[in-house]
């Protein structure tokens, strides 16, 4: 019966369409009503239809990966601790590990017993060095696993202010490591902090790949065919949007990486935002993480990495961790997001999102390579006030209740306590110091209404 249910209906045009919701407006405007206007400038419209779709809608083809992979966060302090949390999440499901370090380490001790032909290795560091990466590299060398270094002197400046020592010397250090050792994933791009400081989708792609440029015209006169760039994002939870931004990524950068003649195929590992989530109500992070994590998938990351619901305000604990990761293996083996590689070719709502923020991310991206490229902008603030123009317009919806974070400006649990639940810090943080440009600072949505929520807790506590 299915393969004749078409034949039973006929076609509806995109105009009928129209010529109906008009009808049941009863004569209020089309576009008032109805069509979306948001942060990255693009009406979305309350159907899509192939009438209205050009000749060419199909042609958008998203190298997406064939598969994906779970990944776990865990910070390198105590090399043993750190590798009995690095072995028990990849006994418990991860595929990968994200490991973060803020100083060097022992690494065979760190890595006892790590199956390397099951999982890959990211590293997030916070510090950099040639002889340490160096060893890194060797001791990985005859192991048969996957590593990727993701070092980023840029993404340093950008989120700190300062080079790790400064620019001649941090690139010098990038060219040695890579002429040494062409095969490793050396560099990587942290869109993350675009996305968590406020940046609307455009601006994260325009200055991602605005960034990444920086390594490649860096790079231009060596050896590019071994070239590989890995992508840090985080994802929100303009689901559609977020989508489309993966996919429109991976189309922008194989313009980019056609001008250079290297692989056109970009690695992209994400994350769930900051920016959103909440510590009051903080188990609806849970959903705010679900569909972030399905955005992700569907939008074509090679890797997705955890992150659990109270990492804001709780150290790392087993619970939290563990309902993260079972969140994507829940989604993967249960949910059935392993299925298709590309599920969302041939949407016209998502290749349509596509198309449009690919095209004004490279509108953009042109825009900065005139002013003198994405370091020059940098250096001159540009950068750091588009992202603080738009992060405020962003800002002001949430204040105003117009963009919801449920729970914290809406539906309050007045009973909700919060003032001895905090381990960590939540808030975003300004240590005065001297630096060469303004830092990109990234900044929850709801801090201010915390903060005035835990100033209320403790003035009730005294009374």
């Amino acid at each position: 019966m299915s393969h004749y249910l078409f034949n039973e209906f006929n076609e509806v045009s995109a105009k009928e369409w129209k010529q109906k919701i008009q009808a049941d407006l009863k004569g209020a405007d089309y576009n008032d009503a109805l069509v979306w206007k948001n942060l990255e400038g693009i009406d979305v419209k309350p159907f899509y239809h192939l009438d209205e779709t050009d000749t060419n809608h199909y042609s958008i083809e998203v190298k997406n990966p064939n598969d994906w992979n779970i990944a776990q966060t865990i910070f390198i302090n105590n090399e043993s601790i750190s590798n009995h949390f690095i072995l028990n999440a990849i006994e418990r499901g991860a595929e990968c590990v994200l490991l973060k370090a803020d100083k060097e380490f022992d690494i065979p001790s760190a890595f006892k017993d790590f199956p390397f032909e099951k999982a890959s290795i990211y590293f997030n560091f916070s510090f950099l060095s040639e002889p340490f990466i160096i060893k890194l590299i060797n001791f990985f060398s005859n192991k048969n696993g996957l590593v990727y270094y993701n070092l980023d002197p840029i993404g340093n400046l950008s989120r700190t202010g300062n080079w790790f020592r400064n620019l001649n010397e941090d690139f010098e250090i990038l060219r040695k490591i890579k002429n040494q050792k062409t095969q490793e994933n050396i560099v990587a791009i942290d869109g993350s902090l675009y996305q968590n400081s406020g940046a609307n989708i455009i601006q994260q792609l325009a200055y991602s790949l605005a960034h990444a440029n920086e390594y490649l015209n860096y790079f231009k006169d060596s050896n590019l065919s071994d070239f590989k760039i890995t992508f840090k994002l985080s994802v929100g939870s303009n689901y559609f949007f977020e989508i489309a931004k993966i996919r429109a990524l991976r189309i922008l950068y194989e313009m980019l990486a056609k001008e250079y003649d290297i692989s056109e195929t970009c690695h992209i590992i994400t994350m769930p935002s900051h920016r959103n989530k909440t510590i009051y109500d903080y188990n609806i992070n849970m959903l705010r993480t679900t569909t972030e994590y399905m955005s992700a998938i569907i939008g074509g990351s090679n890797t997705i990495c955890s992150d659990a619901y109270d990492s804001i305000y709780h150290k790392n604990n087993e619970f939290g961790e563990r309902i993260a990761r079972n969140q994507l293996l829940i989604l993967r083996e249960e949910s059935y997001f392993k299925a298709s590689n590309n599920p969302a070719k041939g949407s016209y709502y998502i290749e349509y999102l596509t198309r449009q923020l690919s095209e004004k991310a490279l509108i953009l991206f042109k825009n900065i390579e005139t002013g003198g490229g994405f370091l020059s902008q940098l250096k001159k603030g540009v950068i750091q006030k588009k992202i603080k123009e738009t992060a405020s317009k962003e800002q002001d919806l949430f204040n105003s209740g117009k963009l919801i974070l449920l729970g914290t400006n809406i539906h309050q649990n007045q009973e909700d306590q919060m003032k001895d639940n905090l381990e960590l810090y939540p808030f975003s943080k300004s240590n005065p110091r001297k630096t060469l440009i303004e830092p990109i600072l990234e900044r929850r949505l709801s801090e201010i209404n915390e903060q005035e929520r835990l100033k209320k807790e403790n003035k009730d506590e005294k009374i």
